[in-house]
């Protein structure tokens, strides 16, 4: 299955991106309902998998008159299973994470920035296909950089929100979905990875989002 996912990904004929869609959705839903199935903390999990439910509800409701790319429906498929693991056990103690700090003797479990990390890959790869695909902006010389910035933009505000949502809250509730387990630079850590985020996913993906554009028929040049 995951060989052929990753075949079907180069490609975008109705009928194979269909099938790709399907089994991204199956799995996301299934994944989902896993994750509400005694997590730490039921508050926490509702607040973490938020995000992954509203952008999937957002991007059902609009299937139809806008598909995007495969690669930016896979993309985002990964976001959500990243923000499902965070909700289910809280990001300070994901399994793998605690794993890993204790492999590399790091001084904290850090899943949470994989989750920043693509808190920039999201942003950036859906902008830019908006862009391209609804705007002038594909002759322009500014498209990276505008995406970047939409980006940084996205994780900033995020970063305000967890602020609120700290004094407002406080104790073991705001320590769980903040995560950031004493580390004074937590947020300025979180938007770097997720400037990290974009510039990756723009250079490494944005060839292959061009492609799948490109057998789309979408003018893109």
């Amino acid at each position: 299955m995951a060989s052929s996912l990753a075949s079907d990904l180069s490609t975008s004929s109705t009928a194979t991106s269909s099938r790709v869609h399907r089994l991204l959705l199956s799995t996301a839903a299934v994944y989902f309902i896993w994750s509400g199935l005694w997590p730490n903390g039921r508050f926490n999990w509702f607040m973490e998998t938020a995000p992954a439910l509203i952008g999937g509800l957002a991007l059902l409701a609009t299937y139809r008159r806008f598909r995007f790319t495969n690669v930016s429906y896979t993309m985002v498929w990964l976001f959500a299973l990243i923000l499902m693991t965070g909700g289910h056990y809280t990001y300070a103690q994901v399994p793998i994470g605690n794993w890993v700090r204790d492999a590399f003797s790091l001084s904290r479990n850090h899943f949470d920035r994989l989750g920043h990390f693509f808190q920039g890959v999201i942003p950036a790869l859906f902008a830019r296909e908006l862009l391209l695909r609804t705007s002038p902006m594909r002759r322009s010389k500014w498209l990276f950089v505008l995406c970047v910035a939409i980006a940084l933009a996205i994780s900033a505000s995020y970063e305000l929100f967890e602020w609120r949502y700290a004094v407002t809250f406080g104790g073991k509730q705001a320590e769980d979905f903040l995560g950031s387990q004493g580390d004074i630079w937590d947020a300025q850590q979180d938007m770097f990875m997720a400037l990290i985020g974009a510039l990756v996913a723009l250079l490494v993906l944005g060839p292959v989002q061009n492609r799948q554009l490109r057998a789309m028929n979408v003018p893109i040049d």
